[in-house]
């Protein structure tokens, strides 16, 4: 029995769901184990394009079994109608999804703050976090301060009731008297989510257990995480991160599994670099100058968020930022995603190091401030003109392709063992397979 955690390497976007997908071929169940909808994971399965967004990505496959765990906050609207969503296309998903009932809930005066303190924050002449105003960080916020709503308490209509009422009235003190914004209906909130809940409830449990016994019976399991490990909220450019632990080791205390049980790291990370929001981007380029290099990035690589419709920076690959997140998240192998985006380029550039206030620096600084101050020291290497769409052999990668990606080895120091070259489930280069621990 070998499970799998896999984790995006820079700043979310890497293309964890088509890898999650494909791997899923030989595992019985995948986990999620953190964030919320604000998550965008998109699959591409002979040709037709699927869009997730806290859903498991191993919900295509069918008899495999979906896991969502502790540390996803939870809106009940969301999950429901991407469930909807996919049953309308045939696929079936309640026999097999498991909720945590331990999982904090999203409600919509959550979003509503979210929202809220963007504008004021813009108003005031104050740099927005870029968040997706989905009322994700409010609602860890909730859960940290201990008084947040969970799934477990729909099961107690009167008590949720109760609950539900004295979080109303604090968010909409803070919502009109220190956001100047409308504050919102608590009858309406209660009534939809009390409807929801008797569709949710009964894919709801003990998804710690469940875990438990999967591994005891020799399942193989996949753990998903969402964003990136640059959006961490500990260790991602602080404060332009996201409200949760993204990296490796929150796949045990977000799922509710020993940390014996993880047995491979896998790590997501384009052939260059991406972000979506506000923050310091150290190798980024100008997206919108016709026949400039980020134009083709962003072009050529579709580079629009699944969740949010807006534009992602795009920029260079960043070795000190991939050399940060494989420390942190004990990486085992790399997955190099988007190679084919590179094709056509005369030359290609790998962010090597940093200038920081006259010295040079080989691993991305904490903090927001210092990331800012970084000028990247550039290598340069020989690009590639023909075509690697959809190519699954490395050897029939070009020369240079492979010599870039071998720099990147070097340079990393985590082996690749995975290359995506296209957007379908096939357009895979397998070099070791994760399960083959």
């Amino acid at each position: 029995m070998s499970n799998v955690v896999v984790v995006g390497a820079q700043w979310g976007d890497e293309g964890k769901g088509k890898l999650v997908d494909w791997l899923t071929e030989q595992a019985q169940g995948v986990v999620r184990f953190q964030g919320g909808h604000n998550a965008g994971h998109t699959l591409v399965i002979k040709g037709q394009k699927y869009a997730l967004h806290v859903m498991p990505s191993g919900v295509m496959r069918e008899g495999v079994r979906c896991y969502i765990g502790n540390g996803v906050v939870l809106s009940p609207a969301k999950i429901l109608e991407e469930i909807k969503k996919f049953e309308a296309g045939g696929i079936e998903i309640r026999p097999r999804l498991h909720i945590s009932d331990a999982c904090p809930l999203i409600l919509p005066f959550h979003a509503a703050l979210d929202v809220a303190r963007e504008v004021k924050l813009e108003q005031s002449g104050h740099s927005k976090i870029g968040t997706t105003g989905k009322g994700i960080g409010p609602a860890y916020e909730d859960k940290i301060a201990r008084r947040a709503l969970r799934v477990q308490d729909l099961r107690t209509p009167d008590l949720f009731i109760k609950k539900v009422g004295e979080l109303a009235e604090y968010y909409n003190f803070i919502l009109t008297k220190w956001l100047n914004a409308s504050p919102i209906e608590i009858e309406p909130v209660i009534e939809q989510t009390l409807t929801q809940a008797e569709e949710l409830l009964p894919m709801c449990g003990d998804v710690s257990e469940l875990l438990y016994q999967a591994c005891a019976r020799g399942d193989r399991l996949l753990f998903e995480g969402a964003q990136g490990t640059l959006l961490d909220i500990d260790h991602g450019t602080y404060p332009y991160v996201t409200s949760s632990n993204v990296v490796a080791g929150n796949a045990s205390t977000g799922s509710g599994i020993g940390a014996d049980k993880l047995h491979y790291v896998l790590g997501i990370t384009k052939a260059y670099c991406t972000r979506v929001g506000e923050g310091p981007f150290p190798t980024e380029l100008d997206i919108f100058a016709e026949s400039s290099v980020g134009h083709h990035l962003s072009t050529v690589g579709a580079e629009r968020g699944v969740t949010t419709g807006r534009f992602r920076r795009c920029g260079w690959l960043d070795i000190p930022a991939l050399r940060r997140s494989n420390r942190i998240n004990g990486t085992t192998g790399l997955c190099i995603t988007k190679l084919d985006v590179l094709d056509g380029l005369k030359e290609l550039k790998l962010c090597v190091a940093y200038r920081l206030d006259g010295r040079l620096v080989d691993l991305l600084p904490q903090g927001a401030d210092n990331i800012a101050r970084c000028e990247p020291i550039y290598e340069v290497m020989p690009g590639w003109v023909q075509s690697t769409v959809g190519v699954v052999q490395y050897e029939q990668l070009p020369l240079n392709a492979r010599n870039y990606l071998k720099r990147i080895e070097e340079l990393s120091g985590v082996p690749i063992d995975m290359i995506s070259t296209g957007p379908d489930r096939d357009h895979t280069i397998l070099i070791r397979h994760p399960f083959a621990k």
